[in-house]
Parts: structure tokens; C-alpha cells; sequence
């Protein structure tokens, strides 16, 4: 097993505390985390550290925010002089360049939340909501110059981790749960099963991989596929469209960007956040939205507002 002093860990998400804390129970802790730069938040602007600081702080573990990893030379030996020897990246989201990501003699691995090479890219977890994926899981990888391009360590799916759940379910409820995950799961739950379940897998391979017995697998770059970045613009829905993709596009844009469409009402352009819905019968059934300016209520009372 790795000792804890040699280990970086890049991050700056919920998805990244999902796996600190999951290798935690492991007995893995990073000794140095790099994170983003506090931001401004709220209508006074305060700058304020993100969750992965925030972990770092509680846990008495060191934490560097650079703006930038190009052209950081201090970062560079700092990181060189202190002879770590592995790093791991978890939703840190900012490139890192290659002078950092070849400093230690173990590599620098990803916990990418897709089976690659499906799903490269900024938004793995909301693309396999959006697209109905029925093989959803999480992958290992070398981190090199491309995105998500390396060579895959090991992973696994999330199927074949749910498939004891499963198995134990009766008859009754089993037709349910064999929905798709997509279906299932919303992006928040299904974020943190596959952080869960990559760091589980990362602390499963962690001593083979430090005694050099491991040879990663390239990528089939005939089946890649790649994913965009998501903006807030991509939550607007019309209710006209296709009910299961409007269904959809809300379980993989709960909480940011959220979805939502506009209404007129006293001859005025009003949006309406959707932050609860089922599909039932075929059907979208809205549950609670938040009407600009108000707050959340169930859509049924919205509606008798609106008439």
C-alpha cells in the first residue's frame, strides 16, 4: 500500500469529496490536495473556498489553490522536491499540463465517471442521463496530453455492482429496479455512486499498480465518443417536446443548470425552474417548480395561480 505522504490528489467538486472521503475509509489520505481558487459567491460577492478546501481543511490536510498549473514554476518544485509518487485526479476541471502530470514515477490516474472511451470529455454523468445509457460505470485511467485519451488502468460498471441488490429484490419490485439507471437516478445520486465505486476501485488496484504489475490498456478509438461542456443555457425545455427527453434532461440537470421553461402571464416572460418530476404512464409529470422571483410550491398550485 501507497504510504499516505506520497500521494497528490487534484480535485475541486462534490465528486472529488465523494472520493476522498470513500478512500478515507480505505486508509488512503492524500498528504497535499491542489484545488481551484475561491470564488465569489451570493449578492455581496464573498470569496469562498470550494468543498474540496473546505474537506482539506477538516481533515488537516494541505491544500495549494494555484490559478493556473501553466507556467507555475514554484508549484513544479514543489511538487518535484517533496518525491511523491502518484498522483489522482477527480473532477479537478482545469487541464494539467504535461510537466506536472509527469513529475511522479507512478503516473498521474483519473477517476473518469464513464466506461471509456465512451463519454470523453466535461460532462460524462449528465451526457449518459441525457443519452438513457444503459452501461453506466467508472473507468481508471493514465492521464496524458489528450482528453480522457489514455490508456485505461482498469474499470467497471455499475450494473455489476448492483447486481447482488438485485438478485436479493422480489418479484414484485425487481421490474423497477431493472430500469435504467438514467431513469433511476438523478445526476446528484449518480455522481456520487460512481465517485464511490471509482475510489473503491482505486484503492482495490492501488498495491498492484505500485509494484508495477498492472499494464494499462489503450483506448479502441473506433467506439470513442465525446461529450460537451454543459452551459446554462442547454436546461431550457418546451413541454411540447418528447416527454421521456424532457424527463431526462431534468433528472441530468437537477441542481445546475437546472430546467426550465418560460410562461407568459399578465403579458409578462416568466421562467420556471422544474425541480421535481416523474415519468409515469408514458407521461411527465411535473411535481414542484420555483416561478421566478417565488418560491418553490407543487406545479399544481402554479397552474391554478397561472389561470
Amino acid at each position: 500500500m501507497i504510504h499516505n505522504s506520497k500521494l497528490v490528489f487534484f480535485g475541486s467538486s462534490d465528486f472529488s469529496v465523494y472520493v476522498l472521503e470513500e478512500l478515507r475509509l480505505h486508509g488512503i489520505s492524500p498528504s497535499l490536495i491542489i484545488t481551484t481558487p475561491d470564488k465569489p459567491k451570493g449578492r455581496k460577492l464573498v470569496l469562498t473556498p470550494n468543498v474540496v478546501k473546505l474537506w482539506a481543511k477538516e481533515h488537516d490536510v494541505e491544500a495549494l489553490d494555484p490559478a493556473s498549473l501553466k507556467n507555475n514554476p514554484d508549484l513544479v518544485y514543489h511538487l518535484k522536491s517533496n518525491d511523491y509518487n502518484l498522483f489522482l485526479v477527480a473532477s479537478y476541471g482545469k487541464i494539467i499540463p504535461k510537466e506536472i502530470f509527469e513529475i511522479p514515477d507512478k503516473k498521474t490516474l483519473n477517476i473518469h465517471p464513464s466506461l471509456l472511451p465512451k463519454y470523453r470529455g466535461a460532462s460524462p454523468i449528465q451526457s449518459q442521463i441525457l443519452n438513457d445509457e444503459k452501461e453506466i460505470g467508472v473507468s481508471i485511467m493514465v492521464i496524458t496530453e489528450g482528453m480522457d485519451e489514455g490508456p485505461v488502468v482498469t474499470q467497471r460498471s455499475l450494473g455489476k455492482v448492483l447486481e447482488k441488490s438485485l438478485a436479493e429484490r422480489s418479484e414484485e419490485t425487481r421490474g423497477l429496479f431493472e430500469r435504467s439507471f438514467s431513469e433511476r437516478l438523478g445526476r446528484k445520486e449518480l455522481e456520487k455512486k460512481l465517485a464511490v465505486e471509482g475510489a473503491r476501485l482505486f484503492a482495490h488496484i492501488l498495491p498492484e499498480w505500485m509494484q508495477g504489475v498492472i499494464d494499462p490498456i489503450p483506448q479502441n478509438e473506433e467506439k470513442v465518443t465525446y461529450c460537451k461542456k454543459v452551459t446554462k443555457e442547454d436546461g431550457e425545455i418546451d413541454l411540447n417536446n418528447d416527454p421521456y427527453k424532457n424527463f431526462l434532461k431534468i433528472k441530468a440537470f437537477e441542481e445546475w443548470p437546472t430546467t426550465y421553461f418560460y410562461t407568459e402571464r399578465n403579458g409578462k416572460k416568466t421562467r420556471v425552474i422544474i425541480t421535481e418530476a416523474d415519468f409515469k404512464d408514458e407521461e411527465l409529470k411535473i411535481l414542484k417548480v420555483i416561478p421566478e422571483g417565488k418560491k418553490e410550491m407543487p406545479f399544481g398550485d402554479f397552474l391554478r395561480g397561472k389561470k
